[in-house]
């Protein structure tokens, strides 16, 4: 991979391989699901040994999760071996929460490989204000990437917040 620079800082930078994307939304009135493909070498948080420990140290609020699929590793052993795309779904209500919405909102992660192909997954996420909602998640997905493939500077949470309170404060007028 060769090193890009950009104009504003000058810097070279590696070029990143996307580990997430997300394909398609589909906002409804309680809900935005998203369609996310995960990249065949990142579909677990296992990939990266110190997963969890990133995640709580850039996300403490984390702590506070719970997982209702039936696991009994809690929060912490969840993130340590989870799929990416449901690691993407605590980022992003962490991101909500920090910026005003409850913290009792509920979340799926969902998939069907033999229908929908290897690392296709659907990520739904109740929300309170649904420009948020897509806010958080567009942002969990390069906090997420970070996460699995930490290079560089951390993901500056605080000017996430700092945006997503700003999206709250513009949507309720």
């Amino acid at each position: 991979m060769e090193a890009v620079r950009t104009p504003a800082t000058a810097q070279p930078t590696r070029a990143r391989t996307r580990l997430l994307r997300i394909e398609s939304v589909t906002v409804t009135p309680h809900a935005v699901i998203a369609r996310v493909l995960s990249a065949p070498d990142a579909l677990r948080t296992s990939v990266s040994p110190g997963f969890a420990e990133r995640a709580l140290a850039l996300l403490p609020g984390l702590k506070r999760h719970r997982c209702d699929n039936g696991s009994a590793h809690g929060i912490v052993g969840e993130l340590d071996d989870t799929e990416t795309p449901h690691a993407l779904e605590h980022v992003a209500f962490e991101l909500m929460a920090l910026s005003g919405s409850p913290r009792n909102l509920k979340g799926r992660t969902a998939w069907d490989f033999a229908r929908d192909g290897r690392g296709a997954f659907e990520v739904a996420l109740e929300y309170d204000v649904d420009l948020v909602a897509l806010g958080a998640l567009k942002a969990g997905v390069v906090i997420v990437e970070w996460l699995v493939a930490p290079a560089g500077q951390a993901p500056d949470i605080e000017a996430v917040v700092e945006g997503l309170c700003a999206t709250r404060s513009a949507a309720l007028g």
